[in-house]
């Protein structure tokens, strides 16, 4: 496709994720005052369009809508784009996630939000498909014609609220720096309401490991030798641990879990997600001397060490959840390929997950090798910690 088209401004660009894009037929800006002043000169308003390089839903909302001539007509026409890297310009992907939840969305990749000329949003949302993304271009893009003084009342609300304080917003006082102890018991009973007491985790799908409530439930159970909050420390750091968000094999986390269970996970796998899964095991193996906990570490550690570290010693910040186009396609298994693997366990393996020779089997490898164990263990007594150590030996022998 580039070869057959020039390249916008991105292409002068570093970010590996703009750089995905600088053959895209929008007219795509990188953030910054050639933009914004552009906005201004021209009285358009502004689209900023915020992902990430692994982000999947971000190459597909590009395939679907941004390569698209017709609908990249509609955006250089109407709009001045702007393409943000979110882990080149944290920033501003905070300002306006912030914006975006103020409105009352779930926030999310890809972050397009649409503001006036004066860079104050006024609408926004994630991932649109390609009708519903042309038609609100379409939509907006009338309104700011027509009806300019409602949306710019609207940004100026929305920029009033990401002017205000963390204190203000919450109707706090510097001087009220103090946390009491009823306040502390406060928080764990506010973040039990929200306890899965099933399959850990908080909520229901998808579901995140968002390390920092852990490592408060770590806090509060030393604080206030309440078990209720270890009980569930546990039974999420297990799940996830034995669950298809974990890599059973290579060691290292997906971002997150799309069911309920732990079992499917989004396939990206992030620097910072496993950076601070490193911590929370390591601190909750200081607390229970759970092996299982420091098998995790290690593995984890391993595998940032081995796939997110560059020859100059800096890492990368993230593994794509797509391979040759595919959400998920190395990790994924047609039922050739099961049967090569599991043998005369396979048709078991396939009624269970409801594998046929027509479709591709959708779950990780880290979910085959956690049917083996389980096998295993059924049939020999044996732990699953000591399966893991006699699997990798044969791996690597």
């Amino acid at each position: 496709m580039a070869a057959d088209r020039k390249p916008n401004r991105l292409i002068k660009e570093s970010s590996p994720y703009l750089l995905q894009h600088a053959y895209n037929p929008v007219n795509w800006y990188p953030w910054g005052e050639e933009a914004l002043q552009k906005a201004k000169q021209e009285d358009k308003p502004i689209l900023v369009s915020i992902g990430y390089a692994a982000c999947h839903w971000c190459h597909v909302m590009e395939h679907q809508s941004f390569e698209q001539e017709k609908i990249a007509t509609v955006m250089n026409e109407h709009f001045v784009c702007i393409k943000v890297d979110r882990e080149e310009r944290p920033d501003v992907d905070a300002v306006y996630m912030d914006a975006l939840q103020a409105m009352g969305v779930r926030g999310g990749w890809p972050l397009n939000v649409f503001l006036n000329s004066e860079a104050k949003p006024f609408y926004g949302g994630t991932y649109f498909p390609p009708q519903q993304w042309e038609n609100l271009l379409t939509n907006i893009a009338e309104a700011y014609q027509q009806n300019r003084q409602e949306l710019n009342t609207s940004a100026e609300q929305f920029a009033q609220h990401l002017n205000v304080s963390e204190l203000d917003k919450y109707g706090l006082q510097k001087k009220n720096f103090h946390v009491s102890e009823d306040d502390f018991k406060l928080i764990g009973y506010n973040l039990s309401t929200r306890f899965d007491r099933k399959k850990g985790g908080l909520g229901e799908a998808p579901k995140f490991p968002m390390p920092s409530n852990y490592l408060f439930l770590l806090r509060y159970y030393s604080q206030t030798s309440d078990y209720t909050a270890l009980n569930q420390l546990n039974l999420t750091l297990r799940e996830m641990a034995y669950g298809g968000i974990y890599d059973q094999i290579g060691g290292g986390f997906s971002r997150y879990s799309v069911d309920d269970d732990w079992l499917v996970p989004h396939f990206e796998k992030m620097l910072y997600d496993n950076g601070q899964l490193i911590s929370l095991y390591a601190e909750a193996y200081q607390a229970t001397r759970e092996t299982l906990y420091h098998d995790v570490v290690y593995e984890t550690i391993n595998f940032v060490e081995r796939e997110l570290m560059s020859k100059e010693g800096g890492f990368y910040a993230s593994l794509d959840a797509d391979s040759e186009g595919v959400e998920g396609k190395y990790y994924t298994f047609t039922k050739d390929e099961l049967h090569a693997l599991l043998g005369d366990e396979e048709p078991l393996f396939s009624k269970y997950y409801h594998a046929t020779a027509a479709v591709t089997l959708n779950i990780t490898k880290t979910f085959c090798s956690a049917f083996l164990m389980k096998t295993l263990q059924r049939k020999t007594n044996w732990s699953w910690r000591y399966y893991r150590k006699w699997y990798k030996a044969g791996k690597n022998s």
